[in-house]
């Protein structure tokens, strides 16, 4: 059991390693990390907004629109919806009307565009010499495909990269950057023993992490969901918003757990530790290649169990990247998760051995 005087010690080491994790200027290209996803989505909302306050005006009723078929003429669907929000006829286009209900083109056949908005779902009509031959319709914003769409940058772009190079960022710097501040004699001159202050220093860059990639997350969901159709938001709440939002940020606070531990590990290396993250970021992207038994020591392998929402796969997608992007062979969260913890411990266990080991020696690269 650790005694009420060690954990004095942690908690004043974490307390004092804070500040300087989260205002140190090698940690502010990692708020960038995991505020641009927000940045994307929160764009995406301010076009979905925008497009449905200048549509407005120009409402077209649903049923006129669901009445358009293929093979109408430009003139009749213009009398029965006379107020498109976009059309567009090519430049010196010639008509003319002989008889009713014919109408001849010289030149080449030409072709041109319509765009309908019926408050909620955006009709696209595509015409050649004047008739209708291809209709589109879909929603102004589709929730399914936004989910989709942030379940694939949750999994692929925050977790494999914000996260890591996040982590990376954080925990390398706990004993590296001290080195190259030649700061770290002063941590190694307090009456504490060496693990102890591994453990207050593994503490702050965690707090600090889960804080900025949990927070990162939340916001993206946020504004994922931002200009989403209300009733539609608050059916997803009452049916699965609250479980995928805490899946999404456990996820990345378990990601914040295993990397950190990792690159805390890999800052206490005397030679330069960007060889081992590279060897780790390889590691973690050829997962989906390795034995079933190697899987289970990296830290993707484990949070891919805890993803709430499945990424859909193109079928079209050559075999090798599919295999490479597809999850494992499905397992328990409770199992995953006990996996992750087991995988930071020894490496903590580990870390912890050779901090006892370690020499200052401020000249190593």
């Amino acid at each position: 059991m650790i005694s009420t005087s060690r954990f004095r010690q942690v908690s004043t080491i974490a307390r004092l390693q804070l500040r300087r994790v989260f205002f140190s200027r090698r940690s502010f290209w990692v708020y960038l990390l995991a505020l641009f996803p927000t940045v994307i989505f929160t764009g995406h909302g301010l076009e979905v907004k925008l497009r449905r306050e200048q549509w407005s005006s120009r409402v077209t009723p649903p049923a006129v629109l669901d009445s358009v078929r293929e093979g109408e003429t430009e003139e009749e669907i213009l009398k029965r919806a006379p107020r498109p929000i976009y059309q567009h006829r090519p430049p010196g286009r010639r008509r003319e009307q002989r008889g009713p209900g014919f109408v001849r083109e010289r030149g080449a056949p030409s072709r041109s565009h319509l765009m309908y908005f019926d408050g909620s779902r955006r009709l696209d009509l595509f015409f050649e010499s004047g008739i209708l031959q291809r209709r589109r319709i879909r929603p102004l914003v589709n929730f399914d495909e936004d989910q989709s769409v942030f379940a694939a940058v949750f999994q692929y772009f925050y977790l494999r990269l914000a996260v890591f190079f996040g982590c990376l960022g954080i925990f390398m710097n706990l004993f590296r950057g001290e080195m190259l501040d030649k700061t770290l004699h002063f941590w190694f001159l307090l009456p504490v023993r060496r693990e102890v202050l591994l453990a207050g220093k593994y503490l702050a860059g965690l707090i600090a992490a889960t804080l900025i990639f949990t927070a990162g997350a939340m916001l993206c969901f946020g504004a994922m969901l931002w200009p989403q159709d209300s009733a539609q938001v608050e059916l997803y709440w009452r049916e699965n918003g609250t479980s995928h939002l805490f899946w999404y940020a456990g996820a990345a606070a378990l990601g914040c757990l295993g990397y950190g531990s990792v690159f805390l590990a890999a800052g206490l290396l005397p030679r330069n530790p960007i060889v081992p993250a590279v060897v780790l970021l390889i590691w973690e992207g050829i997962n989906g290649f390795l034995p079933a038994i190697l899987q289970k020591l990296s830290v993707i392998y484990h949070l891919q169990a805890l993803y709430p929402v499945p990424v859909p796969m193109d079928p079209n997608m050559p075999a090798w990247l599919r295999l490479l992007l597809s999850p494992p062979e499905p397992t328990s969260a409770a199992t995953a998760i006990l996996g992750l913890l087991a995988v930071t411990g020894l490496v903590l266990w580990s870390a912890s051995r050779a901090v006892r080991r370690l020499e200052i020696n401020y000249g190593t690269d």
